[in-house]
């Protein structure tokens, strides 16, 4: 175990900068100043503004999505995803184990229930073999509806995590949502950059939420966004994250319990420019993978988790993987690699495993994700550890 800790973390310390290194760093080196300033000059600071709408174009443009709209952070992008997928009290939601809690979470803010299924190895994304397997033992079809035949739920909805901002498989999933009668929803907090044969994550499901946190590829700070190509689940969006209130110059009234989802005008400001930047973000994290891919190659017992052959990933964050058999040195190397200044993490502790969520439905058989949290390292991914990068070829390679 101390040879591999320290082996991996020389190599760790061959790719990257003297000193310490954090896992996920925000990079401002464009108009972001601009842009603010203006806010803070003009005072157009709070929920409404210009960038708020410059914001949504920017995205919209760039994923392809017919429309975008910002929220607050990227947990309520979901949370109203779902609700406008139809989403009830007592209904279930597929969802990966292997996510970050705001997944599961946003399920349980619409009074439904988390129903946790296993992930792929290649994808780190849910299996589409192993659920559609799953579904045809658990569940009936009742006049095109979805039922767990154990619980009686209905299932409404399957939220497809990009883990890492690494594309899950989507054509089968959406071929088993299609069969089943569920919703597909993508939580695509992670994934912008990211394309899946071509198209941009977030735009295959009825509805996707993206998130601008501080540690994602680009930030508002804080924030997220819903993506939809359905007009009417827009107007919708826009009106349920804004209080439901009806357009008048004056008067206050409201037609629906709506949230205060709205993302203020600064922060928008602070995307916008993050947007400008983002084709050049999205291939210094290319690059940066590359030159891990290439450090690691041959390297047994351990591997660095390349993204699958119908994808382009942004590669939010790289990932290690131990090979079956090595979890054991699994903490000795986040030890050693954090010691040495260089901050290293595991994957999240599976969702089926939390205390709120253990007597949820569930794959009896979990086993890859379970084998994939013993297994998995985070290590350093911001956009600032490469000072070059290869051409930009496009968004769809």
């Amino acid at each position: 175990m101390i040879d591999l800790a320290r082996t991996i973390t020389e190599i760790l310390k061959n790719v990257l900068p003297e000193g310490t290194v954090a896992l996920h760093e925000p990079k401002f080196s464009g108009n972001e100043w601009t842009y603010v300033k203006e806010c803070l000059d003009t005072g157009w600071v709070s929920s409404v503004g210009k960038f708020v709408d410059r914001f949504e174009a920017q995205l919209a443009e760039y994923t392809g999505a017919k429309h975008a709209i910002a929220t607050v952070n990227g947990t309520a992008a979901l949370h109203v995803c779902l609700r406008l997928a139809g989403v009830e009290r007592d209904d279930e939601v597929l969802i990966p184990t292997l996510t970050f809690v705001a997944t599961a979470n946003a399920v349980s803010y619409c009074g439904a229930v988390p129903h946790f299924v296993d992930s792929s190895e290649i994808t780190l994304g849910v299996d589409p073999d192993k659920l559609k397997a799953y579904l045809e033992d658990t569940v009936e079809i009742r006049d095109g509806t979805c039922f767990n035949r154990a619980t009686g739920r209905r299932i409404r909805a399957l939220v497809v995590m990009h883990t890492f901002g690494h594309p899950a498989d989507l054509d089968p999933l959406l071929e088993i949502c299609r069969r089943f009668g569920i919703t597909l929803v993508e939580d695509a907090a992670e994934s912008l950059g990211s394309f899946y044969k071509g198209r941009h994550t977030g735009t295959l499901g009825k509805l996707s939420a993206l998130s601008f946190n501080g540690n994602k590829i680009v930030t508002t700070g804080g924030g997220g966004a819903i993506l939809t190509n359905d007009a009417e689940l827009a107007r919708l969006a826009k009106h349920l994250t804004t209080t439901a209130k009806i357009p008048h110059r004056w008067s206050f009234t409201h037609d629906k319990i709506g949230y205060n989802y709205r993302l203020p005008n600064i922060n928008a400001a602070l995307g916008c420019a993050q947007l400008e930047a983002l084709p050049g973000f999205v291939e210094r994290k290319r690059g940066l993978a590359e030159k891990y891919k290439a450090a690691f190659a041959g390297l047994g017992g351990i591997r660095f988790f390349a993204e699958p052959s119908f994808a382009r990933s942004n590669y939010w964050l790289n990932a290690l993987i131990l090979e079956p058999g090595n979890e054991r040195f699994r903490d000795g190397l986040l030890d050693a690699t954090n010691e040495a200044g260089i901050m290293t993490r595991p994957a999240w502790t599976l969702m089926h495993r939390l205390e709120m969520y253990e007597a949820c439905p569930k794959m009896s058989d979990l086993g890859i994700a379970e084998s994939i949290e013993r297994r998995l390292i985070n290590i350093p991914s911001s956009a600032s550890l490469v000072d070059s990068f290869s051409p930009f070829t496009g968004h769809t390679g």
